[in-house]
């Protein structure tokens, strides 16, 4: 960038400015051995014993005499914190534990029902027990009230229909989303009081239990 001074009788060019980054890319992974330049670290052991307060390179003659690799785990403390340890199996088993909590990671879905505000009774426990189902495994409900024709000016037949719902289901469930008028339809939204992992626990429970009792019949 070029710029213009004005001291003087007359104006003369500055000096371009030179514009340099600030600071380098920055990496989630912790520095390690050689990598670590500080001139000393709290050393922990490997079995989380402090150590205290050490010259880095005693650090890393400790780290070459155990076999095991010097990680900065705090970067950030005066002085870094550091503590010895096998970096490579770190890695992997913090790899595997990261896999199997994504594994067993239940996520809540939303299942939808829809109804018309002069459902027939039959239909009507059809459709409850489709909810208590959903409710039991963890999932949440979309009741979806369908207006058509004249209903549309009977909004309160939805309304009580869907409380109706909700005091059936209240064990099961709650109301998230109260009753709302979206266009021709009237939507409530039902949450589980179960979450998902604890619905899919009890159910593998319950399927143990079973085989075990055909088992010893």
């Amino acid at each position: 960038m070029r710029g213009f001074s004005r001291e003087g009788p007359g104006v003369r060019p500055v000096r371009d400015l030179e514009i340099r980054p600030q600071g380098g890319p920055i990496s989630a992974e912790p520095r390690i051995n050689d990598r670590i330049r500080v001139p000393e670290v709290r050393l922990v052991g490997p079995n989380g014993e402090q150590v205290g307060i050490v010259p880095i390179a005693k650090a890393l003659e400790l780290a070459r005499e155990s076999d095991l690799d010097l990680v900065e785990v705090a970067p950030t403390a005066r002085p870094p914190v550091a503590k010895l340890m096998d970096y490579g199996k770190f890695k992997y088993e913090s790899a595997m534990k990261a896999r199997e909590a994504r594994k067993n990671q239940a996520h809540t879905v939303i299942k939808e029902i829809k109804l018309r505000p002069k459902i027939d009774p039959h239909d009507y426990e059809t459709k409850k027990g489709h909810v208590v189902r959903f409710l039991k495994a963890g999932d949440k409900v979309k009741v979806t009230i369908m207006f058509r024709g004249r209903e549309q000016s009977r909004p309160e037949l939805g309304f009580r229909l869907l409380q109706r719902l909700a005091e059936d289901v209240e064990e099961l469930g709650f109301v998230e989303s109260r009753p709302k008028q979206d266009g021709r339809n009237m939507i409530m939204v039902i949450g589980p009081h179960k979450k998902k992992a604890e619905a899919k626990a009890e159910r593998a429970a319950s399927r143990a239990a079973e085989t075990e009792a055909e088992a010893d019949a």
